[in-house]
């Protein structure tokens, strides 16, 4: 075999044939496969439904004992924004996996590679992984793993009365084991929480469509910080109901973006600190255009960075407007999976976490 270990980097939203057959094609190259669920420890959207505990289970559940014995899972968290955050969390996947299967050997004398889809995906992870190998797998029969998202959230799955043409295709393109697990998720509560979110997505999109071009859209955030704490919200309405959000919202016409995240700041949190005050204390500015930030479409953010004097108490806040509540909240209890869209991610790029 050309590899001691291979590497396959994937979201596995859901598992497909494709997602199959290149973890049976590096069964072949590698003595061993580490297969890296990623966008781990996020909250649920349409865009990624699964956790990463699910999608082990979905994976397992396609594999043979002896090609199991072989392949270890393992979850991948996001790092947007910063590349060299993520390539870290791969190798620290790798190290970990390369650590139970070959205790007694040293690292520089196993071959690694990476295993993908495409060649144009491969090669550009290769320019992350300079030492590694890797196997490239054509894409299977052109699989989407958006298209089958799109007819699992649209379809009713969770009432068993599926188009029959619908359903043919999806078994076809999705695992017979896989397939029978996401039957069985869609009569849980969650699903139905995505199935909602998913309609409203699709009834804000229908606002734009015939438009020659695709709208994009440009909102504003406030990143207020104080003594270890930072202020935040929780979402009251769709996209993200009930997850933890910045403080922000649209930028209205004719209106700086600065002042857009003071009025929503003021707005949502009703954060008892004079507006010169807070003006005083901008201490930074990003700009936030990851393509798949927002599950409403190519969405743009402004995000402030506001350090607040150290105090012996933290300014009164109250949630309103289409906020649900406002409170300060410990950085160290922010969790990835609380967060709304990249809100995470926005704060861990100003806030330095």
């Amino acid at each position: 075999m050309r590899f001691d270990l291979l590497v396959f980097i994937g979201r596995f939203q859901p598992v497909h044939n494709g997602h199959l057959a290149v973890i049976r094609r590096a069964l072949q190259e590698g003595r061993h496969v580490l297969v890296l669920a990623g966008s781990a420890n996020r909250p649920r959207n349409v865009r990624d439904p699964f956790t990463a505990d699910e999608r082990e289970q979905m994976i397992n559940a396609c594999l043979a004992a002896d090609e199991a014995a072989r392949v270890t899972i393992a979850p991948l968290e996001d790092a947007m924004y910063n590349d060299p955050v993520w390539i870290r969390n791969v190798h620290r996947a790798v190290f970990r996996c390369l650590e139970a299967v070959y205790p007694d050997r040293d690292e520089a004398q196993l071959r690694i590679g990476l295993a993908g889809h495409s060649k144009d995906r491969t090669s550009y992870y290769l320019k992350l992984f300079p030492t590694w190998g890797a196997i490239s797998v054509a894409n299977h029969e052109g699989l989407s793993a958006t298209q089958l998202r799109d007819a699992y959230f649209r379809e009713p799955f969770e009432a068993g009365e599926v188009a029959a043409d619908v359903l043919a295709q999806f078994r076809t393109r999705i695992p017979a084991p896989a397939a029978e697990w996401l039957q069985r998720f869609a009569r849980t509560p969650a699903y139905a929480e995505l199935k909602a979110e998913q309609a409203f997505i699709e009834m804000y999109r229908e606002q734009f469509a015939g438009m020659k071009y695709a709208p994009t859209f440009n909102t504003a955030d406030a990143v207020v910080v104080q003594s270890g704490h930072i202020l935040l919200v929780r979402r009251g309405a769709r996209p993200g109901k009930g997850q933890l959000a910045l403080p922000g919202g649209f930028i209205r016409e004719n209106e700086p973006a600065l002042e857009a995240a003071l009025r929503e700041l003021r707005e949502e949190t009703r954060l008892k600190v004079p507006e010169p005050v807070l003006r005083g204390s901008l201490t930074a500015k990003e700009f936030f255009d990851d393509p798949h930030r927002s599950t409403r479409g190519r969405t743009f953010t402004s995000a402030f960075r506001f350090d607040l004097r150290a105090d012996v108490e933290l300014p009164k806040v109250k949630g309103s407007d289409d906020a649900a509540d406002a409170f300060w909240l410990p950085l160290a209890r922010l969790r990835p999976e609380d967060m709304f869209e990249d809100h995470y991610f926005i704060i861990q790029k100003l806030v330095g976490l």
